[in-house]
């Protein structure tokens, strides 16, 4: 299911650009809330670690999964559709052979 950049037209880079953004915006403010409310509960330095750790794995799974990269993109949406930081209205206007992919992925 390999769709290059060519694949894409002017109008759904856009569209596919701005959900993107959106789903990494969600996926942060997220990650921000859940961070201070740990961080307010750390009573011992294990608690620091452990909040520390959990850092360093959500920065990388963070910057895998935020690579923006036509040939991957139907996936990256599909992932972030099941994970819940994106919604399929924020992909209205890409073709609906694309949408249908997505949506099928996404059910997997």
């Amino acid at each position: 299911m390999h769709v290059s950049e060519s694949n894409w037209t002017d109008l759904e880079k856009k569209i596919a650009r701005t959900a993107f953004g959106e789903a990494y915006k969600r996926e942060v403010a997220a990650l921000l809330k859940q961070v201070r409310e740990e961080a307010g509960a750390i009573a011992e330095v294990e608690d620091l670690w452990r909040l520390h750790n959990f850092l360093s794995a959500k920065r990388h799974e963070m910057e895998g999964k935020y690579d923006y990269s036509y040939s991957a993109l139907i996936f990256i949406f599909a992932g972030l559709l099941k994970e819940g930081w994106l919604n399929m209205s924020d992909l209205e206007g890409l073709a609906q052979d694309k949408l249908a992919k997505v949506a099928a992925l996404a059910r997997m």
